[in-house]
């Protein structure tokens, strides 16, 4: 059975532009979209399930929610199946829940209340901390994610990552047509001198060596597997937050991978994806290493 891709909605106008942005993603891989908002309106409301034959009145904002939310999907991208379900839990919750079974989550950069340019809200940073399955928060302007000429940014970061953020850029920029531009920071300390046995040539000069050198490493098997990919490497100096940062301002979509360790149940992001989930000028997917 093909997993769905679940977008979450409250209405707000980021969840809006995040509907957008999965309508487009669940078109372009042909899944099945579910439109999902987490309410708990049976605690709010302190009503039993049983008596009333009036609907509270956030039982009926909650369907209100999830029936425009679909009923905008379905106007963007008429092929595309879409369901919605009322979550009845918090949203982190729920969200971390349905990503056992979807292909990806995707959310807003800010929930309702939150103001235009505030960071990434609490829930979407939980949730792309947590998740089973890859997290889109989508960020930026509209036209910019959509514009294809934009390449899909892809940060190399630590091998031991996985392969599993590499062919996700992969398989977007693929499906774009549009360019994959793969980039990996590196940073020469301050200690480090010509004079340093362990350098016979410029120190910065081996640590960009070394940086393409993993650039090469990480995109080996997936350029075999996706020929027709145009590859930008990038291997820039400077701290990776910064440079991945400065890289989303012309991409239409960065990827970051996010390890996930076993029996660890708080917040496991890195600094660097944690930083681009705040600051990204584009929509940022976390895509976690068993994905």
């Amino acid at each position: 059975m093909e997993l769905p891709l679940v977008a979450a909605t409250d209405g707000s106008t980021s969840s809006l532009a995040a509907l957008d942005w999965a309508a487009d993603h669940a078109a372009r891989h042909e899944l099945p979209l579910r439109v999902v908002h987490a309410s708990l309106w049976e605690r709010y409301e302190k009503v039993l399930p049983d008596v009333s034959a009036e609907r509270p009145p956030l039982q009926v904002l909650a369907d209100h929610i999830v029936a425009s939310g679909a009923e905008r999907a379905r106007l963007r991208q008429p092929a595309v199946k879409v369901t919605t379900d009322v979550l009845p839990q918090e949203p982190e919750a729920g969200l971390v829940q349905e990503s056992y079974e979807a292909a990806a989550v995707v959310t807003g950069n800010r929930g309702r209340g939150g103001l235009p340019g505030m960071l990434l809200g609490s829930v979407g940073l939980a949730v792309a901390a947590r998740a089973h399955c890859p997290v889109v928060v989508v960020r930026g302007e509209q036209a910019d994610w959509e514009d294809v000429s934009r390449p899909v940014v892809l940060g190399v970061g630590d091998l031991a990552e996985g392969p599993a953020a590499t062919v996700f850029a992969f398989r977007e920029a693929r499906l774009r047509n549009s360019p994959l531009r793969a980039v990996r920071a590196w940073r020469c300390p301050a200690f480090e001198t010509v004079e340093d046995p362990l350098f016979t040539q410029d120190p910065a000069r081996v640590h960009e060596e070394r940086a393409s050198a993993v650039l090469t490493e990480v995109l080996y098997g997936p350029r075999r597997e996706y020929p027709g990919v145009e590859v930008q490497r990038q291997p820039a100096e400077g701290p990776p937050q910064r440079v991945l940062v400065d890289e989303s301002a012309g991409g239409s979509l960065l990827v970051a991978g996010a390890p996930r360790r076993h029996g660890h149940t708080g917040l496991q992001l890195g600094r660097v994806t944690h930083a681009l989930l705040h600051h990204s000028a584009c929509p940022v997917a976390v895509v976690p290493a068993s994905a």
